[in-house]
């Protein structure tokens, strides 16, 4: 693991990161920002939790302040005295031209880059960083395009403006696609081509993805240049602070009970309850408010504008328990985090990895808890063999479940948890896309009778959508090729 003070940062950025309490660099880290400092094409394969964002932020930010100071000093060398004399015409409106712009599946996470960016640009006066997301003012969104030096974008909006004729890409010297292969999931594929072509030609490119399944490769070929591929292991990606926790259910009445005994036994400073469904969301979080509990729901149903007061509630603590559809897992990043509960198992291994890292997060010890309904043991065993860990079984006395778990799991040992449970951590062995008018957010819940409530929330996406109904689930196939990562 190198130190931050080894990898020649600008000064500026340096000071930023260690302002932020960061001293040492996590593996993907080490390895992309010295060979993005040197204006690479990379393809990383990276879970969440492992440091991505600021491994594609510092050699980028490290770039466009090198090239503004030299600027600077040029331009201070050969300006004139400025000439007196009445005022002339105000200057021509010059049309938005970022210098970078990173590219995400979701509101959430676009968001959540951004503040990231504008945390490490530090004491820089010169380097204004936007967002563009679906949801947002169009009016508002464009007036904060003026000057600006690094855009944060979802694809879907972006184009919009593009085609509005609303910015440039003729300075764009970096695009990053972050969690490329869920923007093609969500049907961004042509969105990225159309808007990475638009770049001058000679743009360095980034790309980050979960998996590089064929549909990425093909998508990187025809955007990078002779890119270099550096893979992180996703056993080696969860944080080794957490402790992953599974609990058999009869169904849903006893994933519920089995959720209400942790959060009124375990000590919990936040938490987030994933499931299924919006409907799901909303019930959970009204039987939670009735128990006294301080508690609020997020769905991709929920005008942006909402969803961005609950998520900053929870940042400062005024909420304890968010109870969260999937668009949650990409967009939170909140240290006082120490429990994840699961109710059911995501459709995708990814998405499991995804949710437990919003909990161990700067080094802090974090818990993964997921009830798991014996139907869905297949997704489970997809879980497992893409994390390459057995999850611990544990029962909680007088919550035992009426069948016999399909696998003989071990019981008891290891840390003590509520009801006589204990847990495991792991070893050795192992956006949702914003909401536009043209996709998935405006599909109707099919998984209820009813929709769910308030203006704003009756739409919900794709996965969303999903309940915990059977269904096959096949892992990721990884390359042979493995590294560690933090």
């Amino acid at each position: 693991m190198s130190q931050f003070s080894d990898l020649n940062l600008n000064p500026i950025l340096l000071a930023a990161v260690q302002k932020m309490g960061y001293d040492s660099a996590t593996e993907v880290q080490t390895r992309v920002i010295p060979v993005a400092m040197g204006g690479q094409d990379v393809m990383v394969s990276s879970q969440t939790g492992s440091g991505k964002t600021a491994a594609f932020l510092l050699p980028i930010l490290h770039q466009i302040m090198d090239a503004k100071e030299l600027e600077e000093k040029s331009t201070t060398d050969e300006r004139p005295a400025p000439r007196k004399g009445r005022r002339g015409r105000q200057p021509a409106y010059k049309m938005p031209a970022p210098h970078a712009i990173v590219m995400c599946p979701t509101r959430e996470l676009a968001l959540q880059v951004a503040q990231e960016a504008i945390l490490l640009k530090g004491s820089h006066r010169d380097f204004r960083v936007a967002t563009v997301v679906g949801g947002m003012p169009y009016g508002r969104q464009i007036r904060e395009l003026q000057n600006v030096t690094l855009l944060v974008a979802t694809p879907g909006r972006l184009i919009d403006l593009y085609k509005q004729r609303e910015i440039s890409f003729d300075n764009v010297h970096f695009f990053i696609a972050d969690e490329a292969d869920r923007m093609l999931d969500m049907g961004f594929s042509e969105d990225l081509e159309t808007l990475h072509k638009s770049c001058i030609n000679n743009r360095q490119t980034l790309m980050f993805s979960a998996t590089f399944p064929p549909k990425v490769m093909r998508l990187a070929e025809g955007m990078m240049n002779h890119p270099l591929r550096i893979e992180i292991s996703p056993k080696d990606t969860i944080n080794k602070n957490i402790t992953q926790i599974l609990h058999w259910a009869d169904g849903r009445e006893h994933q519920k009970k089995l959720l209400f005994h942790w959060l009124e036994n375990a000590k919990i400073d936040q938490t987030v309850v994933f499931v299924p469904t919006q409907i799901d969301a909303e019930e959970i979080a009204d039987e939670l408010k009735e128990k006294g509990l301080s508690v609020d729901y997020l769905h991709g149903g929920m005008q942006q504008r909402v969803r961005n007061r609950c998520l900053d509630n929870l940042r400062r603590g005024k909420i304890k328990i968010l109870v969260a559809t999937d668009v949650a897992a990409r967009g939170i990043d909140v240290e006082t985090i120490t429990h994840v509960f699961n109710v059911g198992v995501p459709r995708q291994p990814e998405d499991y990895v995804h949710r437990i890292g919003r909990t161990g997060r700067a080094g802090r010890e974090g818990t993964a808890v997921t009830f798991v309904h014996f139907k869905d043991k297949r997704l489970l065993d997809a879980v497992e063999d893409f994390i390459q860990l057995e999850i611990k079984a544990n029962v909680i006395e007088g919550l035992e479940p009426k069948k016999e778990p399909l696998r003989g799991a071990p019981r008891g040992g290891g840390r003590r948890r509520p009801g006589g449970g204990a847990g495991r951590r792991n070893d050795s062995r192992g956006g949702r896309r914003e909401s536009s008018a043209r996709r998935t957010e405006g599909r109707g819940d099919r998984d209820r009778s009813r929709a769910p409530r308030g203006e704003g929330r009756r739409n919900e996406s794709r996965n969303e959508r999903r309940s915990t109904t059977d269904r096959s689930a096949r892992p990721s196939r990884r390359s042979s090729s493995r590294s560690a990562t933090v």
